[in-house]
């Protein structure tokens, strides 16, 4: 498996998401909340797409928020509830990497990734950069295509010019 860092647009995704906050959760809850979206689209008759996961802030601080979401298709006047909220993630460019964690360790990644959004910035290709995102092809706890293809994505404000 070839890995390389690109940059590229994606499109808007219209995500059903659920927060949490305070110190990392572990993975045996991130999966029950992921469970909970997806039960939670297919009682309203709407379809799943791309499952995303997202932090911000400090990753073991007291103050760190974590965000679960599943891309949903359906009506665009669906709401949120029962403590699911409805948010757009605009279209944009980002930072991406695919790998399989099962062959390359998450921490290499992060870490490779961190460094080459330093070296294109000073490079001037882009401004700022967003928070990190996972990005799955559907279940990654029971799909091995969507565990073997996680896709790190950092948004980014490229310079104008």
């Amino acid at each position: 498996m070839a890995i390389d860092f690109v940059l590229k647009k994606v499109p808007e995704y219209r995500l059903a998401t659920r927060t949490l906050r305070g110190k990392w959760p572990g993975d045996k809850r991130l999966r029950a909340e992921f469970e909970r979206l997806d039960a939670w689209a297919k009682q309203r008759g709407l379809r799943t797409g791309k499952w995303f996961f997202r932090e911000f802030g400090e990753e073991m601080g007291a103050n760190a928020e974590w965000e679960v979401g599943i891309e949903v298709r359906g009506p665009s006047n669906t709401r949120g509830t029962e403590g699911v909220a409805m948010k757009r993630l605009p279209s944009s460019t980002v930072a991406a990497l695919a790998f399989d964690p099962d062959l390359v360790s998450p921490r290499v990644i992060y870490h490779g990734m961190a460094d080459w959004l330093r070296s294109r910035k000073k490079a001037g290709e882009y401004r700022e950069a967003g928070a990190y995102r996972e990005v799955y092809q559907g279940n990654p706890w029971v799909s091995k295509r969507a565990w073997a293809n996680t896709q790190v994505q950092v948004p980014v404000r490229r310079i104008k010019g």
